[in-house]
């Protein structure tokens, strides 16, 4: 039995493939990985997350927007057992869970920021100390919502994303590039400009509004936006022969 993604080469550009690679893999796809973006240490050497972290007791909540920021946050939510744990979506609950030693308390259904704020405003009375750990270029909405709700957040910088320039244009001569995030966007646009493979596909509105302010044009966008929605929709694009981009530009010089 065959499946959508059989033999489908893909390009997945975070700097480990992890979740989604395995996932590809599993579902027949053949992972081309081109790693755009390098995760680092914040600019201070993580100092001011070490402070943070040194009085999660003093917090009700921890909240954690992705799986490179769980990591960094793992074992001071093992030690502060009396601390809430809030995520975003998916693949950042089970690294959070897997280092801290217990499930997360929180996550919205869909899986973007603006949604955890809602479900969070929502879900807990206001006035709760919050501590949010997050890239350096993070939007500010997810603590201003929280803020405007009446709760008292703190936001520390858990790590830095870097560009980081590809070893070869292998994939561009692939079938399928997945973008998990604005970042890997503007990484592949600064590496090869607004042109790739035939499918390009968003993991959701936030990422694809980065392509288009880029030039980038989608073949989609997951409805469900988390690493399993970014599949599910290649698996989609891929058995619709309409959906390929149109505009495959040629490779720049």
């Amino acid at each position: 039995m065959t499946g959508a993604l059989d033999g489908c080469r893909v390009v997945i550009t975070r700097e480990r493939p992890g979740e989604l690679g395995a996932m590809l893999a599993r579902r027949g796809a053949l992972v081309v990985h081109v790693p755009l973006i390098e995760v680092v240490e914040p600019a201070d050497g993580a100092s001011a997350l070490n402070d943070a972290l040194a009085e999660l007791d003093d917090y009700d909540w921890l909240i954690v927007t992705s799986a490179a920021g769980a990591e960094r946050v793992g074992a001071a939510a093992r030690s502060a057992t009396g601390v809430g744990l809030a995520v975003v979506g998916t693949a950042t609950a089970q690294v959070l869970a897997r280092e801290s030693g217990r499930s997360v308390d929180l996550m919205p259904d869909v899986q973007r920021a603006e949604a955890l704020a809602e479900r969070f405003v929502a879900d807990t009375p206001s006035g709760q100390r919050i501590l949010i750990a997050q890239a350096d270029i993070a939007a500010p909405s997810l603590a201003e919502t929280l803020r405007l709700a009446g709760h008292r957040v703190t936001t520390v910088t858990a790590y830095r994303t870097v560009a980081r320039a590809p070893v070869n244009d292998a994939g561009l001569d692939a079938d399928a590039v997945l973008f998990a995030s604005g970042s890997s966007v503007e990484s592949w646009c600064r590496a090869f400009g607004p042109t790739g493979p035939p499918l390009r596909v968003a993991i959701g509105p936030s990422t694809a509004a980065v392509a288009q302010r880029l030039g980038l044009k989608l073949s989609g966008v997951a409805s469900d936006h988390s690493v399993e929605g970014l599949v599910t929709e290649l698996e989609r694009l891929r058995s619709d022969p309409a959906a390929t981009a149109t505009d495959r530009s040629p490779r720049p010089n």
